[in-house]
C-alpha cells in the first residue's frame, strides 16, 4: 500500500505513461473505442477500489497541490490552439452548424435530466454538467468543470463511462451515415461548394507553421502556463463569491479568458502546447480517478440509457435545424463530432468525406475547447434549478 505522497504521484504518472505507450505501440480497435484517457481513469479507479494507496495527509496534500495548480495551466495551454480569428474563416454555415450542435446537446441534457430526475442520485446535475462540458468540448473542459463546481471525484466515473460507451456508438453512427450525404443534402437543399474552398484555404495556412518542437518552446510554454495558473488563482481568490461562483470557478474562467487571448499572440505559433497540456490532463485525470471507487457506480445502466437519450434528442434537433437552414450532412456530422468527440475524432469523420476537409474538422474541434467550459457551466446551472 502506498502512503507517501510523492510515490503516489509518481506511480500515477507512470501508469499514465504506460497506457499512452500501449496505445501507440498496439493501435487497434480496442483503443479506437476506449481512448487512453478513459482507460487510465478506470484502471486508476480499479486500483483505488483495491486499496493501492492510503489517503494519508501526505497523499492528500500532493493530490490537492498538483491537481489545483495544474488545472488552470492546462486550460491555458489547451486554448492556445484556438485562434478565434481563424475560426471565423469557417464561414456562417459551419459556425451555425457547430453552435447548433452545442445548443442541441445542451437541450438533450436538460430534457433527459428533467425526465429521469427522480431516478438519479443526489446532485447528478453536477456529473451532467461535467459531461456536457466534455460533449461540447473535450476531456479538458470536463476536468475544468469538475474543478469549478467542486464535483466529487466519484461522480466522474459515470461521466467517463457515458463518454466512452455512448461516444463510441455515436462515432459509428456518424461514419455509417457518410454514404447517405447526397440524399441528406437533397433533402435539406444544401449548397456544399464553399466547404471545399474553406478546406483548401485552411490547409494552405497550416503548411506554413513550424512543426518540430524545440527545448525553448517547451520550457517557455511550461513557465508561462504555470505563471498564468498562479495569476488566475490569485485573481480568482480576490473576486466576490456566490453559491455558483466560487474562487475555483473564477480561476477557471480567468484561465479560459487568458488562453483565448493568448491564442491571438505569437505564443500560439509555438509547437508543444498540445503535448504539455495533454501531460497535465492525464496527470489530473489519474489523480481524480484515484479518489473514486467502483462500488459507487451502482446506477451505470441508467446513465448509459440517459446518454443515448441525450444523443437522440441532439440528432432530432440537428436534423430540424439542418432542414430549416439548409445545412449539409458534412457540416452537421463534423459539428456534432467536433463537440462530442473533439479533436481526436472530428478530423477522422471529415477525412471520410474528403482529405481536403480535415482542417475544418480540426478547427471546429478546437472551437469546442473555447465554448465547452462555459456551455457546461450554463447547462449545469439550469439543471441545478430544475
Amino acid at each position: 500500500m502506498i502512503t507517501s505522497g510523492f510515490m503516489y504521484l509518481s506511480f500515477l504518472i507512470l501508469l499514465a505513461s504506460v497506457i499512452v505507450w500501449a496505445e501507440k505501440k498496439f493501435p487497434g480497435k480496442f483503443f479506437k473505442y476506449v481512448p487512453a484517457v478513459v482507460l487510465l481513469y478506470f484502471v486508476s479507479m480499479l486500483l483505488s477500489t483495491f486499496g493501492m494507496w492510503e489517503k494519508t495527509d501526505d497523499v492528500n496534500m500532493y493530490y490537492k497541490l498538483v491537481k489545483d495548480n495544474l488545472l488552470p495551466a492546462m486550460i491555458f495551454l489547451m486554448l492556445l490552439r484556438c485562434d478565434l480569428r481563424k475560426i471565423l474563416r469557417l464561414g456562417p454555415n459551419m459556425l451555425l452548424g457547430f453552435f447548433s450542435a452545442s445548443f442541441s446537446i445542451g437541450i438533450g441534457f436538460i430534457v433527459t435530466y428533467f425526465i429521469f430526475k427522480g431516478f438519479y442520485e443526489a446532485d447528478t446535475w453536477q456529473a451532467f454538467a461535467a459531461l456536457c462540458g466534455s460533449w461540447m468540448g473535450g476531456t479538458g473542459n470536463m476536468v475544468a468543470i469538475q474543478g469549478a463546481l467542486n464535483i466529487p471525484d466519484a461522480k466522474l466515473g459515470y461521466t467517463l463511462l457515458m463518454d466512452s460507451i455512448n461516444y463510441a456508438v455515436w462515432v459509428m453512427v456518424l461514419l455509417g451515415l457518410v454514404p447517405f450525404g447526397n440524399k441528406f443534402n437533397k433533402w435539406t437543399k444544401a449548397d456544399t461548394k464553399i466547404i471545399d474552398e474553406v478546406g483548401e484555404e485552411l490547409a494552405r495556412a497550416q503548411e506554413n507553421k513550424r512543426q518540430n518542437i524545440e527545448f525553448a518552446d517547451l520550457i517557455l510554454l511550461t513557465g508561462i502556463s504555470l505563471f498564468i495558473s498562479a495569476l488566475s488563482m490569485k485573481l480568482g481568490s480576490m473576486l466576490p463569491e456566490s453559491d455558483f461562483l466560487s474562487a475555483t470557478t473564477w480561476t477557471v474562467m480567468i484561465a479560459t479568458l487568458l488562453g483565448v487571448l493568448g491564442a491571438m499572440t505569437p505564443l500560439a505559433d509555438l509547437p508543444g502546447s498540445s503535448q504539455i497540456s495533454n501531460l497535465m490532463l492525464y496527470t489530473i485525470v489519474a489523480l481524480i480517478a484515484s479518489r473514486a471507487n467502483f462500488a459507487e457506480l451502482g446506477q451505470a445502466p441508467l446513465y448509459i440509457v440517459s446518454g443515448f437519450m441525450i444523443l437522440g434528442i441532439h440528432a432530432i434537433v440537428m436534423g430540424l435545424i439542418a432542414k430549416i437552414f439548409r445545412l449539409d450532412l458534412f457540416t452537421c456530422g463534423v459539428a456534432s463530432l467536433a463537440n462530442i468527440g473533439g479533436v481526436a475524432s472530428a478530423p477522422i469523420l471529415a477525412a471520410s468525406y474528403s482529405e481536403a476537409l480535415i482542417p475544418i474538422g480540426v478547427l471546429m474541434a478546437m472551437m469546442g475547447y473555447v465554448v465547452g467550459t462555459g456551455g457546461g457551466l450554463i447547462v449545469g446551472k439550469i439543471l441545478s434549478i430544475i
